[in-house]
């Protein structure tokens, strides 16, 4: 009773269309969810492109994205969530692609969700990290326990925007750090982030990760922006 007076009172509203949400929509309203442009995820023997960018790099054993960022809309919820105070936004969609991917072997044999961390310093001026709220989302829908605080970025490098893709390479060298590592001896990790363009962000973190002892790495990520001119950080 008390939830419905206050959607009375403070109407929830989709952040793509500004329609008001229906009692059991969040964020995002299940018109504006349908036609939102997906990357599927088949699992099994069938590589999709997302695997594909971390062959003979960082071994992988799952990849995806939830969604092309190449569209008006999504480059839209994604500001929302990184820029406009409103991470929530990044659970809500995180838990309806967690519940999509469950059907899929994606998440089988995954023992952590954990998020790429932002520098202190960024983290201070945005007041969260986005990421979080990926996991947290996937978490509601698969139990899979969250671990911070292993991986920490220790260099709060410049935008990769613009940048070609060696640069963007050396703008992400030595940016991150793992300590304890014993917390993901031996368990399939799921790494989480937001955006990924080249990949180059995300693998410099693979890398230093890949060196615990009996680790497996999969990656997941909301949205894919291949080879486009902005990438967000």
């Amino acid at each position: 009773m008390i939830s419905a007076l206050l959607d009375f009172l403070f109407p929830r509203t989709c952040v793509v269309c500004d329609r008001r949400l229906a009692r059991t929509e969040h964020s995002v309203c299940a018109s504006c969810l349908t036609s939102l442009p997906r990357i599927l995820y088949k699992g099994g023997e069938e590589h999709g492109r997302i695997e594909r960018l971390f062959w003979g790099r960082v071994p992988v054993v799952r990849a995806t994205s939830a969604l092309r960022y190449d569209s008006e809309e999504v480059r839209h919820i994604v500001h929302t969530f990184k820029y406009r105070q409103q991470p929530y936004v990044a659970r809500d969609l995180a838990e309806v692609t967690a519940d999509e991917l469950s059907a899929t072997d994606f998440f089988d044999g995954i023992d952590a969700l954990v998020p790429m961390p932002l520098h202190y310093l960024r983290r201070y001026k945005r007041g969260y990290n986005q990421c979080d709220y990926i996991a947290e989302g996937i978490r509601r829908v698969t139990g899979i326990p969250v671990v911070n605080g292993v991986l920490k970025r220790v260099r709060n490098n410049p935008t990769q925007t613009h940048l070609q893709i060696n640069e963007r390479e050396q703008n992400v060298a030595n940016i991150f750090r793992v300590v304890h590592p014993e917390r993901l001896e031996n368990k399939h990790i799921l790494l989480i982030d937001d955006v990924m363009t080249t990949g180059s962000t995300l693998h410099a973190a693979l890398q230093e990760l890949q060196h615990i002892p009996g680790i497996r790495l999969s990656v997941f990520t909301i949205a894919y922006a291949g080879m486009m001119e902005q990438e967000l950080v």
